[in-house]
Order: structure tokens, then C-alpha cells, then sequence
């Protein structure tokens, strides 16, 4: 190609038509602009491409951690829930002056506290080749308060409870139980004295009220979730 554009100027500074040769140099210097344009768009149209592709990727595996995430954050609900409802029921129980054999079962539920640990991989990848990758910025902003705000504030309230129950419930443990299986039950030495000392009641629900008050975060850390897969499979699917 190159060998016929030169050709054909030859030819005509040849036959010394100078004026032909400047329009048709002009129009040669348009056809190279041209396809160094056409070219630039079909690298841009190949970026575009691959950027998409690992948007997909990517959305993709964090969908998986976030289906997790979920998992794990509904059985640890399930489980501060349970406790707070059985904790009701055994105050209920021995305000009225009844302490049956159960409180041994619920008591084992209680003492206990829930652990989570996020699944946050393909998001820590995410964050290394630059989050503006995801094109939807909606969808940007709410990866970013899951991961650095509504995950925060579970965890602080996970370690609040697991704290307390160290730094609380163990020497009460030693002291005041004969025998406790995580989660399945915790035997008082003597139920009836334990629960006629008012400072232990009181314990017991103040450490209701910080499992109910985790409770509250693992509930909107849930709705958090749901909300990124929502947005994530939409924008997967436009």
C-alpha cells in the first residue's frame, strides 16, 4: 500500500502537476489520520472489552464471598436471637420463683457469644486494581460502607459480647457451675441461689441487651448484603 501511495506521487511531481500532488498529499495525510483514529477506537473498544470482562469476574467472586457472608451472619443471628429469647423466658421463670431442670439447657445457650469472620478476598482484590473498575457508582458506594462501615460495626459488636463473656462469664463459670458444653448447656452448682442474687440477674440482662443491641447490626449488615447482590446481578445482567 505504501508502495502505490509513493507511485502515484512520484508520477505526478513527475509529470509536474504540483497542484494534483498537494491534494492528493492532503488526502493521504487524512487516510493515515483515519485509520490511526480507527485504530485508537478499536484498542479502546479491546479495553473496554477486557475491563468489562473483569468487572464481570470480579463481580462475580464477590457475589460468592457476599452468598457466604450471609450464611455465616444468619446462623449467628439465629443464634443471638435464640439466646435473647431464651433469656426472657428463664427471667420470666425465676422471677416467679419456678427453677426447673431447663434453665440448665437454656443456660448453656445464653453463656455463649457468635463468631464471624467475612469472607472479603475478591473484594481485597478489587481494591488493589482500583474499585472504579465496577462502572455502576452506586453499586461502587455501597461495596465500599459494607466493607469498611457495616462490617466494622458487626465485628465490634461480635467482640463486645466475646469480651464480656471472658472477662464475665468465665469466672462465674468456675465458680458458680459444675459443668458447661458450648452452646448445649451450663449446670449451676445450686440453680436457686445463683438467680436470688439480684447482681447476677442484672448481669444477665445487661448481657441480653448487648447481644440484642449485635443482633440489630447483624440484621442491617444482612440487609447490606442483600442490597449489593441485588444491585451486582442487575448491572451483571444490563
Amino acid at each position: 500500500m505504501i508502495k502505490f501511495f509513493r507511485k502515484i506521487r512520484f508520477k505526478l511531481m513527475s509529470e509536474n502537476k504540483t497542484g494534483k500532488y498537494f491534494k492528493y498529499a492532503i488526502g493521504e495525510i487524512i487516510l493515515v489520520v483515519i485509520g490511526i483514529l480507527i485504530a485508537l477506537q478499536i484498542n479502546n473498544w479491546n479495553d473496554i472489552r477486557k475491563n468489562r470482562n473483569y468487572e464481570q469476574e470480579i463481580l462475580t467472586l464477590i457475589n460468592k464471598n457476599l452468598k457466604n457472608d450471609s450464611i455465616a451472619l444468619s446462623e449467628q443471628l439465629f443464634h443471638s436471637k435464640e439466646a435473647t429469647k431464651l433469656t426472657n423466658r428463664l427471667l420470666e421463670q425465676v422471677a416467679n420463683g419456678v427453677y426447673s431442670d431447663s434453665i440448665n439447657q437454656w443456660m448453656g445457650k445464653i453463656i455463649s457469644f457468635e463468631m464471624f469472620k467475612s469472607q472479603s478476598s475478591a473484594f481485597e482484590i478489587l481494591k488493589s486494581k482500583g474499585i472504579d473498575i465496577i462502572s455502576d457508582t452506586e453499586l461502587q458506594l455501597e461495596l465500599i460502607s459494607y466493607y469498611d462501615e457495616s462490617l466494622y460495626h458487626a465485628y465490634e459488636a461480635f467482640e463486645d459480647v466475646e469480651e464480656s463473656f471472658k472477662n464475665d462469664w468465665v469466672p462465674i463459670l468456675k465458680k458458680d457451675f459444675s459443668d458447661y458444653k458450648w452452646r448445649e448447656y451450663a449446670i449451676l452448682v445450686d440453680i436457686k441461689a445463683f438467680f436470688e442474687k439480684q447482681s447476677n440477674i442484672s448481669f444477665i440482662r445487661l448481657y441480653k441487651n448487648n447481644r440484642a443491641s449485635g443482633s440489630e447490626y447483624l440484621e442491617s449488615t444482612l440487609e447490606k448484603i442483600t442490597k449489593i447482590r441485588t444491585l451486582s446481578k442487575k448491572h451483571m445482567n444490563d
